[in-house]
Formats: C-alpha cells, sequence, structure tokens
C-alpha cells in the first residue's frame, strides 16, 4: 500500500511538472511562433493571413549590425568573465570548507538585490563625477573626466557585473570535485606545475566552462536593461530591438519573428553543448 501511495506521489508530481512546462514555457512559445506567421493589424496588432514576410526582416541591414553587435558584446562579456572566473574560482576551490562558503557567500549575497538597482549603482561609479574619475583626477593621471558612462564599454562593464556570478558556479561546481592525487600524478609523471594545470584541470573542467559560457553568452544577447541604462544610441542589443517592436513600433509579428530566430539560435547552441558532451563520453561525432 506504501509502494502505491509512493508511486501515485510520484506520478502526481511528474503530471503537475509537464502541466507546469506546458503552460508556462510550451504554450507561451508557441503562441510567439503563431504571432510571427501573422499579419500585421494597427488597432489588434495581429491579424490573418498567416504569411512569411516578417521573416524577411532579418535580412534587414540595421537589424543584422545589432546582431553582429550584440554577438560581439557577448562574446567579449563572455571571455571576459572567463578568464576573471577561472582563476578566481580554482584558487577558491584550492581553500577549507569554511573559506569556500564565506568567499561564494561574498560573491553570492550583493546578487539578492535587483539587477536594475545594481546597474543603476554603476552610474555613480561611471559618471563624469563618479568613483572612478575623480580617483583619476585626484591622482593626476586626468584633467578631464573621462567619458565612461552611456558608452558601450559602460555596457560591457554592467553586462560583466551581472552575468559573473553565472560563469563563477558552474566552474566551482566542477573545480571543487577535482581530484588532487591526480595533479600528483602528473607531478610524478615530470609535468610540471603548468603543464599540469593545461592538461589535467583544465580538460577536467571543461564541462563547467562550457557551461558557464553558454549561461554567460545567451543572457548578455538580450539584456536590453542593461544597454537602456549605461549605454548610449548604439549600445542596443538583440532584445532592445525585440522590446521595441512589441512595445514602441507595435509590429508585434516582427517582433515575434526575431524572437523565434533568437530562440532557435539559443536552442542550437544547446543542442551542440549536448551532443558535444556526449561525444566525449562516447566518442561519437557531434553530429
Amino acid at each position: 500500500m506504501l509502494k502505491s501511495a509512493d508511486n501515485f506521489c510520484r506520478q502526481a508530481v511528474l503530471y503537475f511538472i509537464f502541466i507546469w512546462f506546458g503552460i508556462m514555457v510550451f504554450a507561451p512559445n508557441l503562441l510567439v511562433l503563431l504571432a510571427s506567421f501573422l499579419s500585421r493589424d494597427p488597432v489588434w496588432m495581429l491579424r490573418l493571413p498567416l504569411n512569411l514576410q516578417n521573416y524577411r526582416a532579418l535580412a534587414d541591414t540595421k537589424l543584422l549590425t545589432v546582431i553582429l553587435k550584440s554577438l560581439n558584446l557577448a562574446f567579449c562579456t563572455t571571455l571576459f568573465c572567463l578568464l576573471v572566473a577561472y582563476p578566481f574560482t580554482y584558487f577558491i576551490a584550492r581553500f577549507a570548507k569554511e573559506y569556500r562558503a564565506l568567499f561564494l557567500m561574498l560573491i553570492i549575497v550583493p546578487f539578492w538585490t535587483n539587477s536594475l538597482i545594481r546597474n543603476y549603482a554603476l552610474i555613480s561609479i561611471l559618471g563624469d563625477s563618479g568613483i572612478v574619475n575623480s580617483f583619476l583626477i585626484k591622482c593626476g593621471l586626468i584633467s578631464q573626466p573621462l567619458k565612461l558612462l552611456y558608452t558601450n564599454l559602460a555596457v560591457f562593464i554592467g553586462m560583466t557585473y551581472t552575468l559573473l556570478p553565472f560563469m563563477i558556479l558552474p566552474l566551482y561546481a566542477v573545480l571543487e570535485k577535482l581530484d588532487r592525487s591526480l595533479l600528483e600524478a602528473a607531478e610524478d609523471l615530470g609535468a610540471g606545475a603548468t603543464a599540469a594545470f593545461f592538461r589535467v584541470v583544465v580538460p577536467i573542467s571543461a564541462p563547467g566552462i562550457v557551461a558557464g559560457c553558454i549561461m554567460v553568452f545567451l543572457p548578455a544577447l538580450t539584456l536590453f536593461y542593461v544597454a537602456d541604462i549605461l549605454g548610449g544610441e548604439d549600445s542596443a542589443v538583440v532584445g532592445s530591438v525585440i522590446r521595441d517592436q512589441f512595445t514602441v513600433v507595435h509590429n508585434w509579428p516582427v517582433g515575434a519573428a526575431i524572437n523565434i530566430a533568437l530562440t532557435l539560435f539559443m536552442l542550437l547552441l544547446l543542442h551542440l553543448y549536448y551532443k558535444s558532451g556526449n561525444s566525449v563520453d562516447q566518442e561519437q561525432p557531434i553530429w
């Protein structure tokens, strides 16, 4: 009887999960997919007939320019987060457990506050009278404030500040479990510290590197509020274009088409990630 009750509870939980995903994930995406094939209506926003004209907007020169800028920003943000997070996480993982918890708390606690508030706080740091310019002027390094705010550099800093924990946590999950005996074995075989790091630690931590890169790269394409707060006119990202199509231009079908294209691109990256992981385990080609 207890077994049957346990099975019933498990099935109920599974059904609840499927229903939740259906309502919260699949249904909205299906509606967006349908909207991408509809026509624009000045009153009701959407109307028949179905057509493929909305996807032609993906070939627009201005949109392609924004996409390329977004990809460049996302790549630079991901690379910088990796270069900062990896050594930081590696040294944290080597500390005693009580110190690891302290460092992780120092990383996580500031991010309990709203990310909008944290990005607005960067204005007081990067502004003409902000902390950075005030410090440089007092040190005599510059005579006039540097133009840091409302630039692509400010957006890059905001993206990095917002997404850095998403790189640290996957890396920590992998590096924390690193078997130190592997490094000792590499040293016994004549490998130096640098060689052991790149030939033992880095390959073992590859799943964390890939997971962290995906968790940083994908949001960096769509975090339009960071570009709105810290960027200038030329700092729009793909998310900004989608937002404008829905709220400013009121061209919902085109906005939906761009969103579907971006979703497919993200799914492609996730597919390559999972297939590459399987190919490493099973020695199969990615495709």
